[in-house]
């Protein structure tokens, strides 16, 4: 009988995409089915008590062992490259899981300071709580990163390209100076996800994802993951397991359906993106844009090297401050106004006030997000359509 579980070593990114982690049951179906199930049933006693003994390997509480999040957990990995997946109920659960997993107090974290805002204060006021203290540097000054080591760090951590201002780091490079120094290195690959960046392969430890974002492509369902190797990621497990911050079956089964398309939705997100930003650039009322698909960007060349795309995430700024900003974003007809990314559908925000509202005027300023700046995230509409909504504010501005 022919089975779809039998993975072919060569099977590209795409194949993956659609066959990896499902196991099908007796009843032979075609489509990865949905356990929306709490608890599972065992033939004796004894066998219940072998499988929560550890003993004999099967499912025992949805809260860490569910086959429909396994699917999706084992479909992320191969894609990643990656040992094992661990899948949250968000990404923020997947970084907040890890660090609990890995790191205990006293120790250090030198992260980029072109962070996501609620990442920065999950950093910051709650892992501080636990006395495990931040440092931040420029995300692509690599003598930076070095710098800030100390003994006591244990963890690297950024996101590449950054959000929103595109900035990007050379992975293999921060990954041997994370190594050398003796401490691990997560990459939050949320933006260009596996099919364009495989972060792992360049010598990062962990990869932390926002399954909410381009994994689901449609912003259906909220969710994470985090996938590395067997030794930390059975860690991060055991958090999973005792804390509690687990994915819902339905979820995952969004997520793996999601991942089906994932390289071509990425690949048409980023042809609109490129000629959004090229368009952009040439617009009289925007004095910078940030997308490293430009050859202007300064991480162009490396972006180039490491990425098999520049992604659909840009950031563009106007003069005239928030005022401007605003009036651009709010003559938008069809662009959705929402902090959300990863979307097929466009969307538009303004940084300073909502994703990374909660920084300080100087975490901002360090960050790069002035009140001139607004970030999009571009879709699979039509880009005319895309081009001629930004265009009714921004013609206003000039």
């Amino acid at each position: 009988m022919h089975d779809d579980t039998n993975l072919d070593a060569d099977w590209a990114l795409e194949t993956l995409a659609i066959r990896a982690g499902h196991h099908r049951t007796h009843e032979q179906e075609h489509g990865e089915p949905i356990f929306p199930t709490s608890s599972f049933v065992y033939g004796s006693a004894a066998e219940a008590a072998r499988k929560f003994g550890g003993e004999e390997p099967g499912n025992i509480y949805s809260r860490f062992t569910n086959p429909t999040v396994r699917t999706f957990e084992q479909r992320l990995a191969s894609l990643e490259g990656g040992e094992r997946c661990v899948a949250t109920s968000s990404g923020m659960a997947a970084i907040l899981s890890t660090v609990i997993a890995l790191l205990s107090a006293g120790d250090e974290i030198v992260a980029s300071r072109s962070l996501f805002g609620s990442t920065v204060s999950l950093f910051d006021k709650y892992f501080g709580k636990l006395g495990i203290v931040t440092h931040y540097v420029e995300l692509s000054d690599l003598t930076a990163w070095e710098a800030a080591i100390t003994p006591r760090t244990r963890l690297l951590f950024a996101e590449t390209p950054s959000n929103p201002l595109a900035e990007v780091v050379d992975i293999a490079a921060l990954a041997e100076i994370a190594h050398r120094r003796g401490a691990l290195l997560a990459i939050d690959n949320c933006f260009l996800t596996p099919a364009l960046q495989r972060p792992l392969s360049l010598g990062a430890d962990l990869v932390i994802h926002s399954a909410t974002k381009y994994l689901d492509g449609q912003g259906r369902t909220v969710g994470g993951a985090v996938v590395g190797r067997h030794q930390e990621l059975e860690e991060v497990f055991g958090v999973v397991r005792t804390c509690g911050p687990c994915l819902s079956p339905f979820n995952a089964w969004v997520f793996t359906k999601g991942l089906e398309t994932l390289s071509l939705r990425m690949r048409a997100h980023c042809d609109n993106a490129q000629m959004l930003a090229e368009w952009l650039q040439e617009h009289p009322a925007v004095t910078q844009v940030h997308y490293s698909g430009l050859p202007g960007h300064p991480q162009h060349a490396l972006a180039g090297r490491q990425q098999l795309g520049f992604g659909a995430v840009l950031g563009f700024e106007v003069s005239g401050g928030r005022e401007a900003a605003w009036s651009v974003i709010d003559a938008t007809r069809m662009l959705s106004i929402t902090g959300n990314l990863g979307d097929v559908k466009s969307t538009i925000t303004h940084p300073a006030t909502t994703t990374h509202g909660r920084l300080s005027d100087a975490q901002k300023e360090a960050a790069g997000i002035g009140e001139g700046l607004i970030r999009v995230s571009v879709g699979l509409e039509a880009f005319g359509d895309i081009r001629a909504d930004l265009a009714r504010g921004l013609d206003a501005l000039t």
